[in-house]
């Protein structure tokens, strides 16, 4: 059954208009037309089971035959603040990624050895949307306008905190840190790390040194595991 990404669908609704470039993809791309079934996400947990009533290629209409909230909600809450990639094409991989093991909220952060300081959210906030979509997901990630890391720790109180760098000093492993069912924030930084004055920062601020391993990671990569200790951990929750 085809998914549509319907941010502005509410649960009481009996019926659903599909903006224009939804209602294009679905009667002239795919070729569906009245009676057909489709399922559509609101990104909140929202996912809902409809039938076409009216295939206009502008302005299709839908009937809502079946509504389901809290699809798919995880037990834990996952911000990952990453330092924006050179290439914007690793930064949109690890999005995909993060989309579909399970990620809430993401911040590009500002670093003082950031090779790209300017992110343009568009673009990324689609990958994200096709990522909710491939991976059959209700909830999309939040994304954050970038942010200098300075703001980031003078916000950023809530749950369980860490940074994971590459300096000297002790480091527990983040798998054996995570607290299953908790909210989690975890900064990775640039190519380059975190310099010695934001490490401090950061600890100073109530962040935990983590290690990700042995093996030297790319930022994405090291985002993405992340990701994928903060699933494991919450699986025998």
């Amino acid at each position: 059954m085809q998914l549509f990404y319907t941010p502005d669908i509410a649960p009481h609704q009996q019926s659903f208009v599909l903006s224009e470039e939804e209602s294009k993809h679905a009667i002239r791309v795919l070729r569906m037309g009245a009676g057909q079934r489709v399922q559509l996400v609101d990104g909140r947990g929202g996912l809902y089971t409809a039938a076409i009533v009216d295939d206009h290629p502008k302005r299709a209409v839908l009937e809502i035959l079946k509504a389901e909230t809290g699809r798919g909600k995880r037990p834990y809450y996952l911000h990952i603040a990453i330092a924006p990639t050179k290439h914007v094409e690793r930064v949109e991989w690890f999005l995909e990624k993060a989309t579909e093991v399970g990620i809430d909220e993401v911040t590009p952060i500002i670093c003082e050895h950031s090779e790209r300081k300017e992110v343009k959210t568009e673009r990324l906030k689609k990958v994200m949307v096709a990522a909710m979509k491939q991976s059959l997901k209700a909830y999309l990630p939040r994304l954050n306008e970038p942010l200098g890391l300075g703001a980031l720790l003078e916000h950023e109180r809530q749950g369980q905190r860490f940074i994971a760098h590459c300096a000297d000093g002790d480091k527990e492993y983040v798998s054996e840190m995570i607290v299953p069912g908790g909210r989690y924030t975890i900064l990775i930084g640039p190519e380059g790390d975190f310099s010695g004055a934001e490490i401090e920062a950061s600890l100073r601020a109530g962040f935990l040194p983590i290690t990700l391993g042995h093996a030297r990671l790319r930022t994405e990569t090291a985002a993405l595991v992340g990701c994928l200790e903060a699933a494991i951990a919450n699986r025998r929750y």
